[in-house]
């Protein structure tokens, strides 16, 4: 009997990919911004929670508009030489891009779009990888914030605990976290039930653009660079 052709199998993961037409998109609707806002401002961001991002980028969407995206379509969009570059000077803002950074066009004016980025913070837990704020130790004793039918979750996680009386008892002191090492997959765990936030999301401003100015704020830049060596670093 022949196989059925209404029988077939259908990945409902699969996802079209955006390929060339998506890259030309962005690269013209950068290019229409050059045009529609006064301002661009090249940032960075260290720890993103696209929650919190979009929560921000709504709160601007009256007068501007932000772009994430592949570097190097950004770079092209702008100009990565003199000779490609749509407007004077947009060359050096394409040469800050780099690392995990984004576009933003604006018609605020300098000193409100600048206090906005500076303001702007929120507070998460930390995920594996990312860097411990501070060293978090745990004293021996009882751990009377965890009901009892964690201590086996606990135990996995690497925690030296029993159960005593009901209760789940720490049996020796236990570093979680050392301030400035990558937090391993327990330790995030751990924090997170212990309630502690350490992982900052933070947008900085490398540079402004305008038709007749360009200035780099060189000690977000410098940040910027220094976070790149340490994540290259093995």
């Amino acid at each position: 009997m022949p196989k059925s052709k209404r029988n077939k199998l259908v990945t409902l993961s699969k996802t079209k990919k955006k390929g060339r037409e998506g890259k030309e998109l962005l690269l013209n609707t950068v290019r229409q911004c050059l045009e529609e806002y006064s301002t661009l401002y090249i940032f960075a961001y260290e720890n993103m929670r696209n929650t919190k991002f979009k929560e921000f980028r709504e709160s601007l969407k009256d007068s501007s508009r932000f772009f994430l995206g592949s570097n190097k379509v950004l770079q092209i969009a702008l100009g990565r030489t003199p000779a490609e570059e749509l407007k004077e000077d947009l060359h050096r803002a394409s040469e800050m891009i780099r690392g995990d950074c984004g576009l933003f066009f604006t018609n605020l004016s300098d000193e409100k779009a600048e206090r906005t980025f500076e303001e702007f913070e929120e507070y998460d837990f930390g995920r594996t990888g990312s860097l411990a704020t501070e060293t978090i130790e745990l004293k021996e004793g009882p751990l009377e914030q965890f009901s009892h039918d964690m201590e086996p979750f606990l135990r996995k996680q690497g925690l030296p605990v029993r159960l005593n009386k009901g209760v789940v008892e720490l049996i020796a002191d236990f570093t979680v976290c050392q301030a400035g090492e990558q937090l391993s997959p327990e330790a995030s765990r751990i924090l997170r039930l212990l309630g502690i936030q350490m992982a900052a999301f933070r947008l900085h401003l490398l540079c402004r653009w305008k038709r007749d100015e360009f200035h780099v704020f060189k000690e977000a830049v410098e940040l910027h660079d220094s976070r790149e060596s340490s994540q290259l670093m093995p």
